[in-house]
C-alpha cells in the first residue's frame, strides 16, 4: 500500500531523487541504526563495558536479513518507538550477545544520531547541485553581460537591466545559500550519546569519552554537550533548507514569467517525449519552474514543524522531537529535489535574446529614467519629474517627446535626444563582472 507521493512509482519523481532515497527509505534508515549500534557496540567494547565477542556479532548483522514486517509488529505491541527494532536485532544474534546490543542508549540517542548522519548527507548532496546552479548562473551572467532586456518592478516594465545582471543576482544569491549550508553542517553534523536524562549515566563517568569515540567512528562531530530538548540544530537545518528551496523558487518563478506566451524571454529546455497538455498540444509548459515553487512551500510547511519542535519541555519531551520524525525527512526529500532539478533547468535555460530588446525599444518609456535624469540636472528632480510625469501621461512619444521635453527644459532636442540613443547598463555590467570575478573560480 502506498499512501505518500515520496512513496509512489507514478510520481515519487517529481519528490524525491534515487540519492535521497539510499539516505531516507525505510532499508535505509534501518541499516544506518545497524550501523550506529555496530560502531557504538565496538567502541563499547574496547572501553570494556561489553564483551569484544558480542561486539563482533553485532558487527555481522546485516541489515538485509532484518524482517522489517517483524520490527513493525513490535513495535505496535509494545508501543515503543524501537522495542520491536531490538527484540528483532536480538533474534539476529548468538544468545550471549543479545544483552550487548542497544547497550545504555535511548530511543533518542539512536534517533538523533540517524538524523545527524541525514543532516551530513542531506546536505553535501544540495551543497553539490548548488555548485551546479551557482556555475550554470556565472556562466548565463558571462554570456549574457549586455544584453539588454526590461527591468521589472511591480510586475512593470521599468529601467532596462541585462540578462546577465538578472543571472548574476541568482549566482550571486546561491552562493551565500552554499555558505549558510556550510556553516551549518559544522553544527548539524552532532551526534547524539545522552541517556535517560542527558547524564550518560550507564557508563561509570566515561560516557563523555565513549560519545566522542562513537562519534569519530561514524564521521559526526562530538557535540560536547547532550541535546535531547535542544533542538536548535534540526531547526536550523530545516529553515536553512527552506530559505535555500526559496531561492531557487524565486528564480523559477523569473523563468515561470518569463516564460509566459506574451513574455517570451526565457524557456525551459524541451525534454523528449513531454508533454505540455493532453487538450492543448500547443502548450510548452514551465513544469520544471512551477515545480520548484511548489517544493519550496512543502519545504516552509515542515520547516515550521521543526521550529516549532524547538519549544519542548524538560530533558525531553516526545511532544517535540516526534513530530521532527515526520517533517525532517520531508524537508530533506524536497530540499535534494528542488536542488538538482534546479540545476537540470538552468542548465538547459533557453534565451531569447531578440523578445528581450525588442521589449525594451517597445516605445520610449524605456528612457524615462534617463530623460529624468538629464532633465533633473537642468530643473532640479522634482521639477523634473512632475514635468516627465505629466508629458509621458499624454503619450507623446518619439519626436514628440522630444520636442517637448527640449522646449520645457530649455535645452536643446539633440541632448535630449542623446538620452534616448541607448539604454546605460554600464552599472548593472560592472556588477556582473564582479560577481562572476568573484564566483567564476569558487570551489
Amino acid at each position: 500500500m502506498v499512501s505518500r507521493l515520496t512513496e509512489s512509482a507514478t510520481y515519487r519523481h517529481g519528490w524525491t531523487t534515487p540519492e535521497a532515497d539510499a539516505i531516507l527509505s525505510e532499508p535505509a534508515r534501518i541499516a544506518a541504526w545497524v550501523q550506529i549500534l555496530s560502531v557504538l557496540a565496538r567502541e563499547q567494547a574496547a572501553m570494556g563495558f561489553i564483551p569484544e565477542e558480542s561486539a563482533r556479532d553485532i558487527a555481522r548483522i546485516d541489515p538485509d536479513d532484518l524482517d522489517i514486517e517483524a520490527v513493525a509488529a513490535g513495535t505496535r505491541e509494545t508501543s515503543h518507538s524501537t522495542l520491536g527494532f531490538i527484540h528483532v536485532l536480538q533474534q539476529a544474534l548468538p544468545e550471549e550477545s543479545r544483552e550487548h546490543v542497544y547497550f545504555g542508549i535511548t530511543v533518542q540517542d539512536l534517533t538523533d544520531t540517524w538524523f545527524a548522519l541525514v543532516m551530513r548527507d542531506i546536505a553535501s548532496l544540495v551543497l553539490a547541485d548548488l555548485r551546479e546552479c551557482q556555475d550554470a548562473c556565472v556562466d548565463l551572467a558571462r554570456r549574457y553581460r549586455v544584453t539588454v532586456m526590461p527591468g521589472r518592478t511591480h510586475g512593470q516594465a521599468g529601467a532596462p537591466i541585462t540578462f546577465g545582471f538578472k543571472a548574476a543576482t541568482w549566482a550571486d544569491e546561491i552562493s551565500r545559500q552554499r555558505e549558510r549550508v556550510v556553516q551549518g553542517l559544522r553544527r548539524w553534523s552532532a551526534g547524539q550519546l545522552a541517556g535517560a536524562t542527558g547524564t550518560m549515566g550507564f557508563f561509570d563517568g566515561r560516557g563523555g569519552e565513549l560519545r566522542a569515540r562513537v562519534c569519530d567512528g561514524l564521521g559526526l562531530a562530538d557535540p560536547g554537550m547532550s541535546w535531547t530538548s535542544s533542538r536548535d540544530r534540526i531547526s536550523e537545518f530545516g529553515t536553512t533548507m527552506a530559505s535555500v528551496c526559496a531561492t531557487l523558487a524565486r528564480i523559477g518563478n523569473e523563468v515561470y514569467e518569463l516564460q509566459r506566451t506574451e513574455i517570451g524571454e526565457l524557456r525551459e529546455a524541451r525534454l523528449p517525449g513531454t508533454v505540455g497538455s493532453i487538450t492543448m498540444p500547443h502548450k510548452r509548459n514551465p513544469e520544471r519552474s512551477e515545480h520548484l515553487d511548489t517544493l519550496a512551500r512543502v519545504a516552509r510547511a515542515a520547516a515550521s514543524v521543526l521550529l516549532e519542535a524547538q519549544v519542548g519541555s524538560h530533558e525531553r519531551d516526545g511532544r517535540a522531537w516526534k513530530s521532527e520524525w515526520f517533517a525532517l525527512p520531508e524537508i530533506a526529500l524536497v530540499s535534494a529535489t528542488a536542488a538538482r532539478q534546479a540545476a537540470a533547468l538552468l542548465s538547459g535555460l533557453e534565451i531569447d535574446t531578440q523578445a528581450m530588446e525588442r521589449h525594451v525599444l517597445a516605445d520610449d518609456t524605456w528612457a524615462s529614467q534617463q530623460i529624468l535624469v538629464g532633465l533633473s540636472a537642468h530643473l532640479g528632480k522634482h521639477r523634473a519629474q512632475a514635468l516627465l510625469q505629466d508629458v509621458l501621461e499624454r503619450g507623446l512619444g518619439g519626436e514628440p517627446l522630444i520636442d517637448e521635453v527640449a522646449s520645457a527644459a530649455g535645452v536643446h532636442r539633440e541632448i535630449v535626444r542623446e538620452w534616448l540613443v541607448a539604454p546605460d547598463v554600464r552599472e548593472a555590467v560592472a556588477m556582473v563582472d564582479d560577481v562572476t570575478r568573484r564566483l567564476g573560480g569558487s570551489t
